[in-house]
């Protein structure tokens, strides 16, 4: 008998469920089944699946291979019809108990169990107490997106936008700074919609707030991947004044110019986003800001894309995600105009030099400064604007160390306990 295999693709919420089924298959007594959970963010995101489901088969050929995730929801046909694939589930299906046990049951039947997304109204009740290394936890706080972005297909693969209560958000937290955990980091899908579908509409900062105050032996608290246009003025509030806030914010900026942004179907605009990180930086002189930025979206001229490469400098920008674009079916993006994909391939490269060199400013400037760092393992640690921090002696996993920063390299700090 052997234990259950599971390979995770995408996204920190991915990780979190990929857990969550973890631990559902282990009280359903399950073995010798494999499970991959998809993405579906990118076009390369579906092969890389398929490429992984090939593999696997090939080294566990007696176990049932099942696929799940936002790939499987949104293209369930594609992966059933794989001779290596079992069974498909939805990404409502696998957070379920019931779907697990009754797992035996469901080989040899209907090779699709994949509901309606767009109908489900609640998040997931399964939540597992943290995930991650043993200093830091990820905590699902929100499900789904209400927005339609031109390039976008998440939606269709994790549905409208659903909120998990402050009290369970808070319960939750509570039992992992119970467990030793020094850092929870909130996650969702489209964190700043949290609490539109609860009862008085509650906004994020509310929610930052009531954690910081119900759960005051939380060392810190961190916020992943947010739309800056919608952030509320509590949060702003939290910024400037919760001190175990990390001033760390990742923002969902996609782009530099205007049209290709109304192109995109963002809520922001250019000016909305430099507003916003010069506010921040005002509550919060020390905050540092990564982004998201798409290269070669359809249509982007080449005075569109040096108004992405200006951006980066205007807002401050410091880690870069860079997302060379891909067409994904079934998106309006997808009967633009699209670009050639050798240009392609040159502005995200030219994009992440860029953010090599604000990577290693960012990091040149912490010489000489104390950081209170979290070690992630016994040498190597990370400051709380996320910059990663190495040390010569042995520092104990899990604790807040302070430090001295002695040197920078071009991709992380060297310090010393101090």
């Amino acid at each position: 008998m052997n234990k259950p295999i599971f390979s995770n693709h995408g996204c920190r919420l991915n990780m979190y469920e990929t857990e969550a089924m973890r631990d559902l298959a282990d009280k359903a007594n399950l073995n010798n089944i494999v499970v991959v959970n998809t993405c579906a963010v990118t076009a390369e995101a579906v092969r890389k699946a398929k490429q992984d489901i090939r593999k696997l088969r090939r080294k566990n050929p007696n176990s049932k291979l099942i696929v799940t995730g936002c790939a499987a929801q949104v293209e369930p046909k594609t992966f059933s019809e794989m001779t290596e694939v079992d069974l498909v589930i939805g990404n409502t299906e696998k957070m379920k108990a019931s779907t697990w046990s009754r797992l035996p049951d469901s080989f040899g039947t209907e090779p699709i169990h994949v509901d309606d997304i767009m109908s489900v109204t609640e998040t997931a009740g399964h939540l597992i107490d943290g995930f991650g290394t043993r200093s830091r936890a990820y905590v699902q706080v929100q499900n789904g997106c209400d927005h339609r972005c031109t390039f976008c297909i998440i939606p269709f693969g994790r549905g409208n936008s659903r909120s998990v209560p402050a009290g369970v958000v808070v319960d939750q937290i509570k039992r992992l700074v119970d467990k030793g955990y020094a850092e929870v980091v909130l996650t969702g899908v489209d964190m700043t919609s949290w609490g539109a579908d609860l009862p008085a509409t509650p906004k994020l900062g509310e929610l930052v707030l009531q954690i910081l105050k119900l759960v005051p032996d939380l060392p810190r608290l961190r916020i992943s991947s947010i739309d800056s246009i919608e952030v509320d003025p509590t949060l702003m509030q939290a910024i400037a004044t919760e001190p175990r806030l990390m001033p760390h914010l990742h923002l969902s900026l996609q782009h530099g110019d205007d049209l290709i942004l109304k192109r995109m179907k963002r809520r922001h605009l250019r000016n909305d986003a430099i507003r916003f990180t010069e506010e921040a930086l005002h509550l919060r002189p020390e905050m540092t800001f990564g982004a998201d930025i798409i290269a070669g979206f359809p249509t982007e001229t080449e005075e569109h894309f040096e108004r992405s490469l200006s951006l980066v400098k205007e807002c401050n920008l410091t880690w870069l995600h860079v997302f060379p674009y891909s067409v994904r079916a079934l998106t309006p993006a997808a009967r633009m105009p699209q670009i050639d994909g050798g240009k392609i391939k040159i502005r995200a490269a030219r994009l992440r030099a860029l953010g090599e060199l604000q990577v290693k400013k960012h990091l040149t400037a912490q010489v000489g400064q104390p950081h209170a760092v979290l070690m992630e393992s016994q040498y190597m640690g990370r400051t709380p604007q996320f910059a990663e921090v190495v040390f010569s002696d042995a520092q104990p996993e899990g604790k807040i160390i302070e430090t001295k920063i002695t040197s920078a390299s071009s991709k992380q700090l060297q310090g010393r306990a101090a």
